[in-house]
Parts: C-alpha cells; sequence; structure tokens
C-alpha cells in the first residue's frame, strides 16, 4: 500500500512539472503573440511581410529583409554544416576505433557547451577579416560570415544526433549487408544511412531550429544593416539581430516596440513548425517500418 502510494506521488509530482512547464511556454507564445500582432492595428500585414522597408523614424515596419536574411542564413549554415555533422557521425559510429570514441565526445560535447558570444568573437576576429580578403566590396561582415559561424554552431546538435541514430540501427542488418558482399562504405551508404535517416533529419531540423534563434553570435558579425540580402558578402540582419538591436531603444506598446514582438512571434512559430515537422516525418518513418 506504501510503495502505491509512493508511485501515486511520483505520478502527481510529474504532471505538475509537465503542467508548469506547458503553461509557462503557453504564457509567454500568448504574450508575445498579442503584443506582436498589435503592429497589425497600424501596419498591414501584407506591409510588414512583404516589405523590406524598415524606417520605424517614418513608420514604415517591413520586415521582410530580416525574414529572408533568417532563412538565407540557417540554409546556408545548414549546407555548410550538415554535411560535415553527417560525416563526423559516420566516422564517430564506425570508422574510428571505439578507444578514441570518448575524446571525440568529449571534443563534440566542449563546443556544445562553448558560448554563443565567443563563437562570435572568433568570428569577428578571424572569419570576418578573412572574407573581407576575397570579399567584391572588400567587407567581410555578412551573410557569409554568419553563415559559418552557424555551420560551426550547429555542429554538435547534428553530429550527436546523428551518431545515436547510426549507433541504434540494428547490428544485424549490417551484418547481412556485409554477407551480401558489400563493402564497408556500400553498407554505410546504403544500410546504415537510411535506416538512420530519421533521427539524421531529426538533428538537421534541430540544427535549423539552432541557427535561425540564434542571436549574439550572428549580430557581431553580419552587419547589423537593414538591406535586402542580395549577396553572401553584403551586411543585412536577421529578424534575432535586428530585436537585440532595438529592443531596448523602444517604448513598450509602441507600434515600433509590438512590431518587434511581431518579428519574435514569428521565431516562435517557425521553431515550432520544425518541431511539428520532425515529429510528422519521425512518425511517417515509424508507421513505414
Amino acid at each position: 500500500m506504501l510503495r502505491k502510494k509512493q508511485e501515486l506521488l511520483i505520478q502527481y509530482i510529474f504532471f505538475l512539472t509537465a503542467m508548469v512547464v506547458c503553461f509557462t511556454i503557453a504564457a509567454i507564445v500568448v504574450f508575445v503573440g498579442k503584443q506582436g500582432l498589435k503592429t497589425f492595428l497600424a501596419v498591414s500585414p501584407l506591409e510588414f511581410f512583404g516589405s523590406t522597408k524598415w524606417a520605424p523614424d517614418q513608420n514604415q515596419f517591413g520586415a521582410l529583409t530580416f525574414i529572408s536574411s533568417s532563412f538565407f542564413v540557417t540554409l546556408l549554415a545548414l549546407l555548410l554544416g550538415g554535411p560535415l555533422g553527417i560525416a563526423g557521425a559516420m566516422f564517430s559510429a564506425k570508422i574510428v576505433p571505439s578507444w578514441l570514441t570518448g575524446y571525440l565526445r568529449t571534443v563534440v560535447d566542449l563546443l556544445a557547451g562553448i558560448p554563443s558570444v565567443v563563437y562570435g568573437w572568433v568570428g569577428l576576429t578571424i572569419i570576418v577579416p578573412a572574407i573581407r580578403q576575397i570579399s567584391p566590396n572588400q567587407n567581410g561582415f555578412g551573410l557569409l560570415a554568419a553563415g559559418i559561424i552557424l555551420a560551426i554552431m550547429i555542429l554538435p546538435t547534428v553530429l550527436s544526433l546523428a551518431e545515436d541514430a547510426l549507433r541504434s540501427v540494428p547490428r544485424s542488418l549490417e551484418e547481412a549487408s556485409y554477407a551480401l558482399g558489400a563493402t564497408r562504405w556500400q553498407t554505410i551508404w546504403h544500410v546504415l544511412l537510411p535506416a538512420a535517416a530519421p533521427g539524421i533529419i531529426t538533428g538537421l531540423v534541430l540544427g535549423m531550429a539552432r541557427a535561425i534563434g540564434e542571436t549574439m553570435a550572428v549580430q557581431m558579425v553580419i552587419g547589423n544593416t537593414p538591406l535586402f540580402p542580395r549577396s553572401l558578402f553584403q551586411p543585412t540582419a536577421t529578424l534575432t539581430s535586428e530585436i537585440v538591436m532595438e529592443m531596448g531603444n523602444t517604448a513598450f506598446n509602441s507600434t515600433w516596440n509590438n512590431a518587434l514582438f511581431l518579428m519574435a512571434f514569428v521565431l516562435l512559430l517557425i521553431a515550432l513548425g520544425l518541431i511539428l515537422l520532425v515529429r510528422k516525418f519521425t512518425a511517417s518513418k515509424e508507421e513505414g517500418h
């Protein structure tokens, strides 16, 4: 009887904890959304989402530049960091000797734990000057610098989840492939990667969520200029960098302030969409198996 009461108490504690977490998340979404949607009392949705003119002192609040830059820099980070993360996962899970795996995991964990401002400082002192040497406009700030920094930052996420997915593939599949005469690389390419695809794609999508929500490192290397990105070498601004640059200069409940809240709400919706995408994909894969 006592044990049953203890189990019931633990269940209640877990339930209350889950409710607190859900309530907190819901409260944040409601507050940010409520403040952000006030923007449409003064600015039309067409102007906000379809215009590149951002001039708060002239009552122009077009956020297309920031939305586009956020997607472009995230895509660039995924194109650079995704293949490296998957390759690193294959190397760590199936190629490297077991005694070296622990050291590699330590390095990956260290990369994941480095503060974003340190990444930004590395980008500011090393990557930006390097890009300046090859930039046609002799400016190292821009999408390319931000994309490289974000690619490095999402690498631990992609690598860790991809490695876990590869290690979770049943050993019997690998042995069956070898028994049929396949080489190690044929087995990795035709057996292990398809079987681990849900976990790998989860890592990629979560890496995208990390990249699109990153603030400080991006703010330090992207240039923070509200210009629509037409080149990898052009300074621009993302949703996050613009919010952090301007939020402290606005009056609460002003149209300018509300527009920044709306940009934050857009980020929340994007993150939610990415999470739902992961769940839908993994669920469909599990049903397929």
